[in-house]
């Protein structure tokens, strides 16, 4: 399948795993990427710019095909070493980066004259246009079903992607509820060039979690996430269990006068204690509600095989039948 995001970035299939907190690593984006999508190594799970070049070199002695890595720009005062962070980026001749969080204008320019093609993340069309306007080659447009922050506007993608459709001229992949072959096909019918999925490929073999998280995905319905952190005005969609409902709990008993410091214990820290010891209710982690979709663990080729084929069949049987009909 040819479209301006396999063009964009060189790869077989418009699929495209998304950055994930202490999940994507080599391993996952290397299995993507061998399978035909654009696999992403998260920047800022790699505690320096020395250990992201280490894993980025690690991905590619697993595949030769291309790799991004994901860069999320955070509020904070702190800062991550952003310039060093790129540096490994160009120096590994990575040429596809998934930005996320603030506004990535700042550091477009180096990544641009090094060839990289950016891909920003969006959970508003004026967002998107956003993006477009400082020199974005794509962005991945998030609806209010996506694991993670959704955004405050509480869109879903079935008005989403088509909003985005009617307002840019850069190419989008969607985000958020997408699984499979039906997500791929609705995702091109309202505009879209692809879709970016994150919750799916966390239920894959190659996925280098706990096997708890794994089964915890796969024993959910689409009524298990919750929404927090809502009050603060940083909303995110997570799997609920004891740790999130008692937060939900203090959110509550809180009210207007909810600070972050309230709920540390339940979302600070706490991803390598879920995903690396599997530790379920340890804290808060990111889950879309596509958890409802997903129903086994394959291989990442065997899942990439699947929606492909299956595309091509709606495409070509279901939906060239009613045009017949």
């Amino acid at each position: 399948m040819k479209t301006r995001i396999t063009e964009l970035f060189g790869i077989e299939h418009p699929i495209i795993q998304g950055g994930m907190h202490y999940v994507g690593f080599a391993e996952l984006a290397a299995a993507v990427s061998e399978a035909g999508g654009l696999g992403i190594i998260t920047g800022l799970t790699q505690k320096t710019p020395e250990d992201l070049d280490k894993e980025i070199k690690k991905a590619k002695e697993l595949t030769d095909k291309p790799i991004g890595v994901n860069l999320t720009f955070l509020p904070i005062v702190n800062e991550p070493d952003y310039p060093g962070y790129i540096d490994a980026i160009i120096s590994n001749g990575i040429k596809a980066v998934e930005t996320a969080g603030n506004n990535p204008q700042q550091y477009l320019p180096k990544l641009k004259e090094n060839g990289v093609k950016v891909i920003h993340k969006c959970t508003a069309v004026r967002h998107a246009l956003k993006a477009q306007s400082i020199g974005c080659d794509a962005v991945s447009v998030d609806g209010f079903e996506c694991g993670g922050h959704p955004g405050e506007d509480d869109v879903p993608n079935m008005i989403l992607l088509p909003r985005a459709a009617d307002e840019l001229d850069i190419p989008f992949v969607s985000s958020g509820g997408q699984a499979d072959a039906r997500s791929l096909v609705a995702s091109l019918a309202m505009g879209a060039e692809g879709m970016n999925m994150g919750t799916r490929f966390i239920a894959t073999k190659e996925a280098p979690v706990h096997q708890n998280v794994k089964d915890a995905i796969v024993a959910a319905s689409e009524l298990d996430t919750r929404l927090v952190m809502r009050p603060l005005r940083n909303t995110e969609r997570v799997l609920t269990n004891v740790a999130v409902e008692r937060l939900l709990e203090i959110e509550k008993e809180k009210g207007a006068d909810l600070k972050f410091t309230d709920i540390m214990e339940q979302v600070a820290g706490v991803y390598p204690q879920i995903m690396m010891e599997g530790t379920m209710d340890a804290g808060a982690w990111s889950c879309g509600m596509v958890a409802g979709l997903i129903n086994d663990i394959p291989t990442v080729k065997e899942l990439i095989d699947r929606i492909m084929s299956e595309a091509e069949e709606i495409i070509r049987g279901r939906l060239e039948g009613f045009l017949k009909a």
